[in-house]
């Protein structure tokens, strides 16, 4: 994912107002509502168990689309998805990317009660960027191991898939739950660590998000509609803080509300800051294109003028920075709000 050349924010007295290409200095910052005891209560969120399936993630090596470890891993999880008893489907495509490689990628497509006709879609990419570009020197053409960039969040998601097909059935939550993995998320172009590089895609193509570009345009299942979606990337980093994306509250604000919302209730209002902040290019994107009402849970330096943490894009990505904490925070959040429906 990338930041938006142009971005909007949602301002608490003045609606939506053009920002320039840089966030404020300082994020908007907006009262959190009454603090009250979540009504219902989930299933525990294992932190240990998310923690597990983003270290087996990374295992395999960087998921670079063509490669040995891309195919395996996706394996891996179309497995496991299907152990915990979900319907997988796989939507095998093929793209170009940005310096001119054809590459075959596959989302994957879990379903859990797929019959029930209310349900709610949580997206996550599972492939990792060829190159850590943002790296300094030698570093910088080397392939990352994505442990908080896709893993953490696949790990969240299949952790949730997890927990809710170990529940009775009269414990279910009224919901039906869709787990989309996107592919190819991160073989794109940055203006920024890449102007050296040229783009060989067409002038007004987008070289991000090249797997939800594709199920947008080629929904699976055929037809596929959801109340809300909610996209989990780069959410297990000690420390982490996760703020109100501009293009999540313009086009899914009720969504943004119930997760910051429920977070505070259950007690995690130190990871989920009220605060907005500007638009960026993530998988959200093509979902809420789709029809899809989606929001963008990514870890945001609190303060200052970047878009991205530290470790965005290079080697430092890696398992040395998983917090059990951060995971605990992100997934029991998104359990709470799916036993709240």
């Amino acid at each position: 994912m990338r930041a938006q050349r142009f971005q909007f924010s949602l301002l608490a007295v003045a609606g939506l107002v053009l920002l320039t290409a840089c966030p404020a200095e300082k994020p908007v910052e907006t009262a959190a509502p009454p603090v009250a005891a979540a009504a219902i209560k989930a299933p525990a969120f294992n932190a240990d168990s998310a923690y597990a399936y983003t270290a087996k993630q990374v295992a395999f090596g960087p998921r670079v689309p063509n490669s040995k470890a891309h195919v395996a891993c996706g394996n891996y999880l179309v497995a496991k998805l299907k152990q915990f008893g979900l319907s997988v489907r796989e939507q095998p495509f093929e793209a170009n990317t940005f310096d001119g490689t054809r590459i075959k990628g596959r989302n994957i497509i879990a379903q859990y009660q797929p019959q029930t006709a209310r349900r709610v879609a949580i997206f996550a990419h599972w492939d990792t960027r060829p190159f850590a570009d943002a790296d300094k020197g030698t570093k910088k053409n080397k392939p990352m191991d994505g442990a908080s960039d896709g893993a953490s969040a696949v790990a969240t998601a299949l952790e949730i898939a997890r927990s809710i097909s170990q529940q009775p059935a009269g414990q279910a939550p009224n919901v039906g739950v869709d787990i989309i993995l996107f592919d190819a998320e991160d073989w794109g172009h940055d203006e920024t660590s890449q102007a050296d590089v040229p783009n060989k895609l067409p002038a007004g193509t987008d070289s991000w998000c090249l797997g939800s570009q594709y199920w947008a345009k080629n929904l699976v299942p055929a037809g596929y509609k959801a109340e809300y979606g909610i996209l989990l990337d780069m959410v297990g980093a000690k420390g982490g803080h996760f703020t109100r994306e501009a293009l999540s509250l313009r086009n899914a604000r009720p969504v943004v509300d119930k997760v910051w919302n429920t977070a505070a209730k259950i007690g995690y209002s130190d990871y989920f800051l009220f605060n907005d902040t500007s638009e960026i290019l993530d998988d959200h994107k093509y979902a809420n294109d789709a029809g899809v009402p989606t929001i963008d849970i990514y870890d945001h330096p609190a303060y200052g003028g970047e878009y991205f943490p530290a470790y965005h894009h290079t080697t430092a990505d890696n398992m040395s920075l998983i917090d059990r904490k951060t995971l605990k925070a992100v997934g029991q959040t998104v359990l709470q709000v799916l036993y709240q429906e």
